[in-house]
């Protein structure tokens, strides 16, 4: 009878504080109080989530969803000091030949993926934080910390078993350069305060022909044409309209996002208030991705002061009947949230899962109302376009591909960071420009973008050649392809959000053929395999993520053919298939199986 008094009084109590906490939480938005909670109490217990539910009126099933979506959510509790080592190519933990991850645990007697006994520390790896401009990086408590190395980490440990408040951490470790090496059209352009003020002046219809005849296409790697989206959105019948900033930058080696919402969040607020002039929005979002929380305070002192100068509000500045505002809402560790329509269900407070389209979200996006959602970048292209017109706009770059692109260049260049050129510029240029020596390969656009060889770098940057979201991962001669395709093909099949078969079940076959492969196990069979699993994530996944997934492997397979063979049981070190042919087998088939669909 005692124990159940105490366990009554101990769930009273737990119940009170989890109360607490989530009534004095600013926000209402599912991931915020849930964020919350877990910052609190080091994770979300069952408990925790019938009151979130219960708090929200959602359902304790979509509660427990999420949490179990998001990979920045825990049901277990982590420790105090929650460390996350990033495991891209260009900012994971492998430092000088030592495994810093593996030194961090050892040094502090945590078995890697597990909280220590006493709670203090927990210890793991996260996907790309965004980082790769300067080196080995990890999050502690989603804090960055990076330029990492062996002294480094020394004193990390001691500082967490010393048990340090991380105000008390160096200030210099959380202070990072912009490295910005090459500025063009738009860096350059320092007029940001004029662009809101100059857009609004043209009226919605004009500022809606500058920005369509400028030619500006999306930012974030699809490439549709801007003014052709808010044209839609615009005439879209609804009872609102939204604009939302897709700040979920998750491409490894992609940084750029950064560096505009660090340095030019004017700007990027200034285009996101444009776009809403011109299709009649009152309200807009920045989903901010969960590795660029600690952006959130200053994103938010911006808008604070865009409102109190009335460049937020209820009366823009003095613009008869406009009224626009923006709310920020924070991820939670989801790759797949870059996609428009599953950033959306994020957004809705549901899984991130990709909807299937038609409809799109110019007509049905969020809450079911017609939505833009524009990249950072290309909101703060339109906000100077906005400000100089499209014909400043269209004098850079190509015909099909106009303006400039901000490129997030790592890997193996003396000089990685943030490099604009116009549409049309040479790799090669590129390559010379960040100091690179002896290179192999380049991956543009990131793992889901295009890998090229040496043969290649006199190929351009532009949507008729080289499309890019903003990724340019650089790799020397040392660098084992192997490691990297394997790297890649882990990160896929982590982000799969398992909504669809071929790609639920397509990335982990093709992570497992390629660890089999790395370990010395693969036979020529295992590569044919693997080329006709490739070809079906690619031509059968729902969206994006797993249509571009095995990007990476066939490239590889067709480019460095030598460093598949050379990993093989009794290779004799010659290229033993044709890619090609395989590629041309998988579609016969699946032209055989759409027939067959389609006579039953």
């Amino acid at each position: 009878m005692n124990n159940d008094v105490n366990t009554t009084s101990c769930n009273a109590y737990e119940i009170e504080r989890i109360r607490s906490v989530i009534t004095h939480t600013p926000s209402s938005h599912l991931l915020h109080i849930l964020h919350a909670v877990q910052r609190q109490f080091f994770h979300i217990s069952p408990l925790a989530i019938i009151e979130v539910a219960s708090h929200l009126g959602l359902p304790i099933s979509q509660v427990e969803s999420v949490v179990e979506f998001y990979a920045f959510f825990y049901t277990s509790p982590r420790g105090r000091y929650n460390i996350l080592f990033s495991n891209c190519t260009s900012c994971g933990y492998m430092a000088h030949g030592k495994n810093l991850l593996q030194l961090l645990a050892q040094r502090l007697g945590v078995v890697a993926g597990e909280t220590s006994s006493n709670g203090l520390v927990s210890i793991g790896e996260t996907s790309c934080i965004g980082m790769c401009d300067h080196g080995a990086a990890l999050l502690v408590n989603t804090t960055p910390i990076a330029h990492l190395d062996a002294e480094k980490i020394e004193h990390i440990a001691t500082l967490i078993q010393a048990e340090k408040p991380l105000a008390d951490w160096p200030a210099e470790w959380f202070q990072f350069d912009d490295n910005i090496r090459r500025k063009d059209l738009l860096l350059n352009d320092m007029t940001a305060s004029d662009c809101l003020c100059n857009g609004l002046g043209r009226g919605a219809d004009s500022l809606l022909n500058e920005i369509t005849q400028s030619g500006l296409r999306g930012r974030g790697g699809a490439g549709f044409n801007t003014g052709i989206k808010w044209k839609f959105c615009r005439e879209a019948k609804g009872a609102a309209h939204y604009v939302v900033c897709n700040a979920d930058e998750g491409e490894p080696g992609t940084f750029k996002d950064r560096i505009l919402l660090h340095s030019h969040a004017d700007t990027v607020f200034e285009g996101m208030t444009l776009c809403g002039f011109v299709i009649g929005a009152a309200k807009g979002f920045l989903y901010l991705r969960g590795e660029y929380r600690y952006l959130l305070p200053h994103l938010e002192a911006v808008l604070a002061r865009r409102r109190k100068l009335g460049l937020l509000g209820n009366i823009i500045l003095s613009q008869p009947g406009y009224v626009f505002d923006i709310e920020i809402i924070v991820g939670a560790g989801a790759y797949i949230c870059g996609e428009e329509s599953a950033l959306i269900e994020s957004m809705e407070g549901k899984r991130g899962i990709p909807r299937v389209r038609p409809p799109f979200p110019v007509t049905h996006g969020y809450l079911g109302q017609p939505t833009v959602v524009n990249n950072v970048e290309t909101f703060f292209a339109a906000a100077k376009i906005s400000l100089h017109g499209s014909a400043w706009f269209k004098a850079s770059g190509t015909e099909k591909s106009a303006g400039s692109k901000i490129l997030s260049v790592s890997g193996d260049c003396s000089a990685p960071g943030i490099y604009e050129y116009p549409f049309g510029i040479t790799i090669q240029q590129i390559l010379d420009d960040c100091g690179t020596k002896d290179i192999q390969a380049v991956q543009i656009g990131g793992p889901s973008g295009t890998l090229i060889d040496k043969t290649e770098f006199k190929r351009r940057l532009g949507f008729e050649d080289l499309p890019t979201g903003g990724s340019f991962m650089v790799f020397g001669r040392e660098r084992d392809l192997m490691s990297i395709f394997s790297n890649f093909a882990h990160f896929f099949a982590h982000e799969s959000c398992g909504f669809c078969t071929p790609c639920r079940v397509g990335t982990t076959l093709l992570k497992n053929g390629l660890d089999k492969i790395a370990s010395g196990h693969g036979t020529h069979y295992d590569v044919d395999e693997m080329k006709r699993m490739a070809a079906l994530v690619k031509r059968r996944s729902h969206c994006g993520l797993g249509q571009t997934a095995a990007n990476h492997l066939l490239d590889g397979l067709q480019r460095f053919p030598l460093v598949f063979e050379q990993h093989l049981v009794h290779s004799n070190f010659e290229p033993h298939f044709n890619l090609d042919a395989a590629l041309e087998e998988a579609r016969q088939i699946s032209h055989r199986d759409d027939a067959a669909a389609h006579l039953a």
